[in-house]
């Protein structure tokens, strides 16, 4: 497995994670949040806007406190898992991170299974 790509979790498999100490980030905005919830343990950190605008520093100075080393695990979550694809490629390639996974399908999905 080349560890530099994005690694799709399925539900099941995000779910395994909660108790492991993985930190997870949900990159939605409050309003989904408040729609749907979160997945426990799951740190709240948006990333785009209503309008699609997003601050890139300000998010990293966020993300840094939570994933403190290139090599650390980490799991993206979002509502459909295009806007983790988005920002999991991004990490990858433009800072190096090396084990970035995102919940497959999204809480979409997730919600979808009954988790």
């Amino acid at each position: 497995v080349n560890m530099n790509e994005l690694i799709d979790l399925y539900p099941n498999e995000v779910e395994d994670l909660i108790s492991k100490d993985i930190i997870m980030i949900d990159v939605r905005r409050p309003d989904e949040w408040s729609m749907t919830g979160v997945i426990k343990n799951s740190y709240k950190l948006t990333f785009f806007d209503m309008f699609g605008n997003h601050d890139i520093q300000s998010w990293m100075y966020e993300f840094d406190k939570l994933v403190t080393s290139k090599e650390q695990p980490f799991v993206l979550i979002c509502a459909h898992a295009n806007r983790t694809r988005t920002i999991g490629n991004f990490l990858i390639q433009n800072f190096g991170y090396e084990k970035v996974s995102h919940l497959y399908g999204g809480i979409a999905l997730w919600q979808e299974e009954g988790r």
